[in-house]
């Protein structure tokens, strides 16, 4: 063989060697606990594909994801050390670091809330203004959809003291406290929403399951689900994180070209409520929403400390956020250059 094509054979080995380690370091830590707050929520769908089409054990990983029916639960779970990592609302890495706690996304899942505000149509409720007095339902309380209902009762002049707020849980427990009265409107996201349309039980007042939807509302797209750990174990783990990002990217990928119908069919049943063409028509809803690049803009992450700022002014009002230490780009960057 020409020693010079030797030499460039060797020269392109060498670049091929430093190029490996970034996107196919082993992972430092293969089983993990993985924390969500409503694992059958659309919110949340990317998560159940990843586990469902195998992409966490095409990335050498063995995950258990604990389901905590609410987002703040899942997060306890995180600061608490029972998971490693959480599927959850980016506003909670914000949260945490007016705490003085380092938690990071890494991967952003969602580009818009999805989150609805329904009344019950048994209710003299026509706008956020008349939920004064009333019970309002969401997943949990401290989870996004709470925070979301308190930032629209701020916008509309409503004290949120003067609302009770109930957890209901993620799923048909949800369905249920409305239909049978338990609350009197809801905070929630689909498929429940569907489900409760669908029966006729509700009236939506406010929707951000569109663009259109979370534009009014915030002025800007809004960071939904994310992947977010604690700083130092993305630290000391770097590739057990790259593995979780480039599965949890995949699922993403996938998505975008899915139809509702594939959806269906690769969710558990349970997952449809007792309704799979329900589940379908939440599905073609909710698909729009999902992020297509993983990356949390920075007028998007201005946009939810805005958000935080409203909904929790004493906490905001003089708080040093760094946005920059809520959010990693450097894990969904490589996972675009080499995730197929």
């Amino acid at each position: 063989m020409n020693r010079f094509l030797k030499a460039g054979l060797a020269a392109l080995g060498l670049l091929a060697g430093l190029a490996a380690p970034a996107a196919a370091q082993a992972p430092e830590k293969a089983k993990l606990e993985l924390g969500v707050g409503g694992k059958p929520l659309l919110y949340y769908l990317p998560l159940t594909i990843a586990e469902r089409k195998g992409f966490f054990k095409e990335q050498g990983l063995d995950v258990t994801i604990n389901d905590f029916g609410g987002g703040a639960k899942s997060l306890q779970a995180l600061i608490g050390g029972s998971v490693d990592a959480v599927t959850g609302a980016y506003e909670h890495t914000i949260r945490m670091q007016e705490k003085n706690q380092d938690v990071v996304a890494v991967l952003e899942l969602g580009r818009f809330p999805g989150i609805v505000l329904a009344a019950a149509k048994d209710k003299p409720i026509k706008s956020v203004a008349d939920l004064k007095g009333m019970k309002l339902g969401v997943t949990a309380p401290g989870s996004s959809t709470h925070l979301t209902a308190l930032y629209l009762l701020a916008k509309a002049g409503v004290p949120a003291d003067s609302v009770a707020i109930v957890g209901v849980g993620g799923g048909a427990s949800a369905v249920a406290a409305v239909e049978r009265g338990n609350v009197d409107a809801v905070s929630h996201l689909d498929p429940v929403i569907s489900k409760l349309e669908a029966d006729g039980a509700v009236n939506i007042l406010v929707d951000t399951r569109t663009e259109a939807g979370t534009m009014a509302v915030y002025g800007s797209t809004n960071p939904a689900a994310t992947l977010y750990l604690k700083a130092d174990f993305v630290k000391a783990n770097p590739g057990t994180t790259q593995a979780l990002t480039n599965a949890l990217y995949k699922a993403l990928k996938w998505l975008e070209k899915a139809s509702p119908e594939d959806v269906a069919a690769a969710v558990p049943e349970e997952f449809w409520l007792g309704d799979k063409a329900l589940y379908i028509k939440a599905v073609a809803a909710s698909l729009p929403t999902y992020s297509r690049t993983g990356i949390i803009t920075d007028k998007a992450a201005a946009s939810m400390l805005d958000f935080l700022k409203q909904v929790e002014p004493a906490a905001f009002k003089d708080a040093k956020i760094d946005l920059k230490k809520t959010f990693d780009p450097r894990f969904v960057e490589k996972a675009a250059a080499t995730v197929k």
